[in-house]
């Protein structure tokens, strides 16, 4: 019964972006202690007030992203400062960090965003004279900030918010490959992390493509039409707010060097002949072949009309590397060819096209006019970067606007 426990336990992982993930092992990074802790509904903040500073005086409010389980305050704290000391030189300046994070990450959009809500609420409240909030978050920290601040404006609340910003969000989805989902199903543990987390509520909104394991086929999800309602409802965006975006992805339309259709990763033992292979445009095209022993089952995987996603240029997830290193602990061997895939594609981080169609997904941003996109302000990566890696490029272009729109 030793290959029941291992397939089972191949399920014991999930994607999670380098920003809200645990530090590596062996990294030293002590944070600090906040000066204050409120709880929220759904959630709670972490305060860290500007250098010289003995209160809230000049916030910016940043929001955890997606992931399963509980916010852990002290990692994001941590990612954001790993790379270029995003933090440390905000509150050098002056201004007061408040993180926001949630009792369940993967939980609604919309229900998260009641946390965003009071704290927003409380920064207005706490912050002398005139001063504007700046608002914004990471990954799906962006959507959930949005949703937010749009919804107190169609509830006539004076947000008091300068500038929103969002930090590679999925504003036109998001993209795990359909293999990878569809394994998270054929383990034989309907229950295991990696399946809960593919079929969270927010996955299931974020997701450009859902994969439906009754059919076998990517849809588009229920929730993904209902979130996309629910957000037009509240008009969209906020519309008082400077909006600010940052892809971690390239603008020149150059993508990641993986070729469609190509073997991502093959397996030996525990799924022995199982393969993952990079998304290829056409009809009835193999993006897996999965196989098990308890309970015997093999099947193909295939996908029609769908562009070439994995290589597409965007912020990129170890997507494959982690599923290897998941197999690895409970015997299976692996041949791992890519194990990075894009995530959330440039066009998507900075609202400009859809990622329907082939020719949208690998644009030339840098070529197009500024004011096709949803925001009024964008950059994207001059180099393809891990989906929110905040580097020093990255991180000086929105902390400069940050602080001066709060300045001004």
């Amino acid at each position: 019964m030793a290959e029941k426990w291992q397939e089972e336990q191949a399920g014991e992982f999930t994607l999670a972006a380098p920003v809200s993930a645990e530090p590596p092992a062996g990294t030293a990074y002590t944070v600090p202690e906040p000066d204050e802790q409120w709880p929220l509904p759904r959630g709670f903040a972490h305060v860290f007030y500007g250098e010289g500073s003995h209160g809230i005086t000049r916030p910016v409010i940043m929001c955890d992203g997606f992931s399963l389980g509980k916010s852990d305050l002290k990692w994001l704290y941590s990612g954001l400062n790993r790379d270029y000391a995003f933090l440390a030189e905000m509150r050098r300046r002056g201004h007061d960090v408040i993180l926001v994070g949630y009792e369940e990450r993967s939980a609604s959009i919309l229900d998260n965003a009641d946390a965003v809500i009071a704290a927003i609420v409380a920064a207005s409240t706490q912050t002398p004279g005139h001063t504007p909030l700046a608002v914004g978050g990471f990954s799906m920290g962006g959507l959930v900030a949005r949703y937010a601040l749009a919804k107190l404006e169609q509830q006539q609340f004076d947000h008091r918010t300068g500038l929103y910003f969002s930090y590679d969000t999925p504003h036109r989805g998001a993209v795990v490959p359909i293999a990878l989902q569809a394994f998270a199903h054929f383990i034989p543990w309907p229950s295991n992390p990696f399946a809960r987390q593919m079929n969270s509520p927010a996955a299931r909104q974020m997701l450009w493509r859902h994969y439906d394991p009754k059919t076998r086929k990517p849809v588009i999800a229920p929730e993904r039409t209902q979130f996309l309602k629910d957000l037009e409802e509240v008009g969209g965006w906020p519309s008082r707010p400077r909006k600010l975006a940052v892809a971690n992805g390239r603008g020149d339309g150059t993508g990641l060097p993986i070729p469609p259709g190509e073997r991502a990763l093959k397996l030996g033992r525990v799924y022995p002949d199982t393969a993952f292979y990079t998304q290829a445009q056409g009809e009835d095209v193999t993006v897996a072949e999965l196989k098990r022993w308890f309970t015997p089952l093999q099947f193909t995987v295939r996908t029609s009309g769908l562009p070439e996603l994995d290589g597409a240029p965007g912020g990129t997830l170890h997507s494959y590397r982690i599923l290897a290193d998941a197999l690895k602990k409970v015997g299976a061997t692996t041949d791992l060819r890519h194990e990075s895939v894009c995530f959330v594609p440039s066009v998507s981080a900075v609202a400009i096209r859809d990622i329907d169609q082939h020719e949208d997904l690998y644009t030339n941003i840098d070529n197009l006019d500024p004011q096709e996109s949803e925001v009024d302000e964008f950059t994207c990566s001059s180099d393809t970067t891990a989906h929110t890696a905040v580097t020093e490029e990255l991180g000086v272009w929105l902390l400069d606007r940050v602080l001066h729109r709060m300045s001004a």
